[in-house]
């Protein structure tokens, strides 16, 4: 298994960079590893199902840490956890059904400009603070909806679940931690969809690649996050997002060749 790993490290080299950027930011900011890896596999001419495919596969197993890391410093506010949990399997699987079922082609720049949306969120969100800590209404609805879009976009749950949160008042620290919590679950739902109606051929070296990636990077984000400003960052992923989203729409239009 070595020898073969060895072998094709070459053609896993791309992915490995491409999950430990990914989890660089996402340990800095608590969100974007999905939405960053599928942003950069689609531009690099991934079929969007395997490239969410892959993304949720290796997202099981960061996330399984990071949800017992934060149940264990007590970040995470159960109440929020059952308002949001099944909402956001419910979504999340019929997301990653319909990426099942159709044509790649056709989906693909959708998720291209729903990806480009999210990076000029994130570049507002990072101007703008989050307001004194209430309890969220809008909740299921919004757990429905970030599911779907996770799945069917390759990301957008921490993005869109956590911000969403913040916006209306919920505490960043249970916030951060819940929402952490709940995308374990989340993952794994999605990566059994896409198991059973792809089968095991979807998650090869892209999977292994944003995996090893993201498992060597965990401890380097948790060290960035320390040095740099949550806005700036914000800022950061906002401009990566749209940049490279408007990269895959320019070439799916014809105007790169």
């Amino acid at each position: 298994m070595i020898d073969t790993f060895i072998a094709h490290f070459g053609e896993i080299l791309p992915f490995i960079l491409i999950g430990f950027g990914a989890q660089i930011i996402d340990g800095a900011l608590g969100m974007a590893y999905g939405v960053i890896s599928s942003t950069l596999l689609l531009a690099m001419g991934v079929p969007p199902s395997r490239a969410s495919a892959s993304v949720h596969a290796a997202e099981t197993f960061t996330t399984g840490v990071s949800a017992i890391s934060h149940i264990l410093h007590r970040n995470v506010d159960w109440g929020l956890f059952a308002r949001l949990v099944i909402p956001g399997v419910i979504g999340g699987v019929a997301g990653a059904y319909l990426l099942s079922n159709i044509d790649g082609t056709i989906i693909k720049p959708f998720v291209q400009f729903y990806l480009a949306a999210i990076g000029i969120y994130l570049i507002w969100r990072g101007f703008h603070f989050p307001p004194h800590s209430k309890s969220p209404k809008w909740v299921a609805p919004l757990g429905l909806v970030g599911g779907f879009m996770d799945a069917s976009g390759g990301g957008g749950w921490g993005p869109v679940v956590t911000s969403n949160l913040l916006i209306q008042g919920s505490s960043p620290r249970h916030t951060i931690g819940t929402v952490n919590s709940v995308e374990f679950i989340l993952t794994l739902s999605i990566s059994l969809t896409f198991l059973f109606h792809l089968g095991w051929e979807s998650f090869t070296t892209y999977t292994i690649g944003l995996l090893i990636g993201g498992v060597v990077a965990a401890p380097f984000g948790a060290m960035l996050a320390r040095h740099v400003a949550p806005k700036v960052l914000f800022v950061a992923v906002g401009i990566i997002l749209t940049l490279t989203s408007a990269f895959g729409i320019a070439k799916y239009l014809g105007y790169i060749g």
